[in-house]
């Protein structure tokens, strides 16, 4: 819209410069009536004068107003013309946008750059493919983006100006298709930044970080190998890890007899990472004189510093043995992932690290006022019957013992009133988790048995209650561990609990000797965590197992208390029966939860009897209870089912594992699981 030239009006300080000739009129008329005062014969002159002064400023302010007008408004549209073109012609793109984000005007460089000759009313999300661009500044700060547009990446600018800071200067109204808006704009400036990108990502790629590879069973490998082929087997060992590592241009450091140290260039993680460390299978495939072997791979990603790669190699190592080897594991700032671990964990013959663990496992006892035990939430028998087993070298040793059991179930009930019934075990053996918390504290002893994952266990906030907490633990490894314990004992090796707690037993103390109803409890953990010895079991299982008989345990005994009610065992039949096969080798299926005591453990043993189909080689059954979807996972030899169920936030074992899902159907739940397969099957993480 133009304005009538009656209608323009000047003002701020140049309207003020216009009215001089009104001030000092007033100033000559203040100084002719001083004059008069003192002199009064010159009056007439003086009013002669001031006459003339005023016609004079009449004249111009009347006649030449309009020109002086004229001349600051073609200036005015001169210099608005000027900045037009100086956007139009800015070697930076430029344009802008309204609220909603549609380009209304661009500069010359912007549309050369969209190859576009007018404007087009398109948000700028759909312009440059880019979600984040949905949101715009609601406030007058610049807002920031990286954008890639074609080959070449952008430091895109955005600013909320309010219609006071563009005032008239209506730069977009040149272009005829768009129509002036009536409200704030957003400004865009769109700095090309692909060298500086291309520079960064130079330097990223050429920092290093380091590695760690240790050979999982060097020594059960080469137990009983003469010298010759241990050499042999070395020197291939050797050679197919450097054979690998070559390509990426690697260092490496032979550091022991069955480790080894590596750096390498970032730029060739990705592909390692892509390729899934294809050298755990080179090296696992690699049989000679009967021999073979599974390594670990440790990686650190601290490009800011090297001793924080090397510390998170370190850490990162740590977690791949202690999840049981055969297996990489990449630690970055923002997180760690997870490469391999798809077989079963070797069973190691040597029982050295079970005695080192229980001689330290004394001297912490000892050096305590007392002892307190928890498990897992939902404690199964595995997680009670290990607590069983600390409380009796807890007592052997003279030191007070209280285990930590929340809600127990009901079969978990009958083990407990059978301590409580027995006059030779105190009252208060087992406590709830409130009562636990007003015995914790530092002159406490925390012993966490069956779970190394703080949120999983019994009663989290005691693990904050003490600096002293021993883990026992016989799941892999997740990242978020125990930190804070002086002694942790995990191997994923073991069945269950109850077998590692039976080793340590036997070194603890001569004098100890376990009770017939502590026995039971331990057998029966081993039972039901190896299916009745069909799952897991090693040499060391069925000797632990030995222990417990040697000790008084009753099979039968156990049998009659692990029986299901027909309830259960109806529900557990109409759950198989309600299976569906998926993608030829799966097995999925729903467990109802009601009038059941521990729906869980239901679950649990259909999935296991899904696995006598032949061709299935994972089961998984869901069940809800507590407002909570639990998946028991299940599987013999040909899948790890603890891999799947770490992609949805859960673990276990390659055979048993498990998840839980919140705010979630069964329908949803079994959905996202059979997703999951479907993407790790893409991937070939799983086969």
């Amino acid at each position: 819209m133009k304005k009538n030239k009656s209608s323009v009006r000047l003002d701020g300080a140049l309207a003020t410069y216009m009215q001089w000739p009104v001030y000092l009129a007033i100033v000559l008329i203040c100084f002719d009536i001083s004059i008069s005062l003192f002199f009064p014969a010159a009056i007439p002159f003086v009013l002669i004068y001031t006459i003339i002064y005023l016609i004079i400023s009449i004249l111009i302010w009347v006649f030449k107003r309009q020109s002086a007008l004229r001349e600051l408004t073609g200036f005015a549209t001169e210099f608005n013309h000027t900045q037009h073109m100086m956007l139009k012609e800015l070697d930076v793109p430029f344009g802008m946008l309204d609220l909603n984000g549609h380009l209304v005007w661009a500069n010359n460089d912007l549309k050369d750059m969209l190859a576009i000759e007018k404007c087009v009313k398109e948000p700028i999300s759909k312009i440059f493919n880019n979600e984040a661009l949905n949101t715009l500044p609601t406030v007058e700060e610049d807002v920031e983006y990286h954008i890639t547009y074609g080959r070449n990446s952008y430091l895109m600018r955005l600013r909320l100006i309010t219609p006071s800071e563009y005032g008239d200067t209506i730069l977009w109204r040149e272009e005829k298709n768009v129509d002036a808006p009536d409200d704030s704009l957003i400004s865009m400036f769109l700095y090309d930044e692909t060298e500086n990108v291309a520079l960064k990502k130079e330097n990223f790629d050429e920092k290093m970080i380091v590695g760690l590879l240790y050979i999982d069973n060097f020594d059960e490998a080469f137990e009983g190998a003469d010298e010759v082929r241990r050499s042999l087997v070395t020197a291939w060992v050797e050679r197919e890890i450097n054979k690998y590592m070559k390509p990426y241009d690697a260092i490496i450091k032979h550091l022991e007899k069955d480790r080894y140290m590596f750096v390498i260039k970032q730029r060739y993680l990705a592909q390692i990472e892509a390729d899934r460390f294809s050298i755990l299978e080179n090296i696992r495939n690699l049989n000679i004189y009967d021999l073979s072997m599974t390594i670990s791979i440790g990686v650190g990603v601290y490009t800011d510093s090297y001793i924080k790669s090397y510390e998170g190699a370190h850490e990162a190592i740590d977690l791949a043995l202690g999840r049981g080897g055969d297996q990489a594991v990449v630690k970055r700032p923002t997180g760690i992932s997870y490469f391999g671990g798809t077989t079963a964990s070797p069973e190691k013959s040597t029982r050295v690290k079970a005695r080192v663990k229980a001689h330290a496992l004394r001297e912490y006892i000892e050096g305590k006022e007392r002892v307190v035990v928890m498990g897992h939430s939902l404690a199964d028998i595995d997680a009670v019957g290990a607590s069983i087993g600390i409380y009796r070298i807890a007592k052997t040793l003279n030191k007070r013992c209280y285990i930590s059991l929340t809600d127990p179930t009901a079969v978990i009930q009958t083990v407990v009133e059978g301590f409580k019934s027995d006059p030779e075990y105190e009252e208060d053996m087992f406590v709830s988790g409130t009562k636990a918390k007003s015995l914790v504290d530092n002159d406490t002893l925390l012993v966490v048995v069956d779970v190394n994952r703080p949120s999983y266990t019994d009663t989290p906030d005691l693990l904050k209650q003490t600096d002293y907490v021993v883990v026992l633990d016989h799941h892999r490894q997740m990242s978020d561990k125990i930190d804070n314990a002086v002694l942790s004992y995990i191997e994923p090796y073991a069945s269950s609990a109850c077998e590692m707690i039976a080793e340590i037993l036997q070194y603890t103390s001569d004098d100890l000797k376990l009770r017939s109803i502590e026995a039971d409890a331990m057998y029966g953990g081993i039972m039901i965590d190896t299916n009745n010895f069909l799952v897991k079991t090693g040499v060391r299982t069925f000797e632990a197992a030995a222990y417990l008989r040697r000790n008084g345990a009753d099979v039968t005994k156990i049998r009659k208390m692990f029986r299901t009610n027909f309830n259960e065992y109806r529900t557990k039949a109409n759950a198989v029966s309600s299976a569906e096969v998926f993608m030829q080798n799966y097995v999925f299926a729903h467990s109802e939860s009601e009038g059941l005591e521990n729906p869980t453990v239901v679950a649990a043993q259909a999935a296991n009897e899904l696995l006598n189909i032949e061709g299935v080689k994972g089961s998984f059954v869901f069940t809800e209870y507590n407002g909570k979807i639990y998946i028991s996972a299940r599987s013999i030899d040909e899948l790890n089912v603890q891999i799947i169920m770490e992609k949805l936030g859960g673990g276990g074992h390659m055979s048993a594992a498990g998840a839980q899902f919140e705010n979630m159907s069964v329908i949803e739940a079994m959905n996202k699981v059979k997703k999951t397969i479907i993407e790790m099957t893409e991937n070939k993480e799983i086969r």
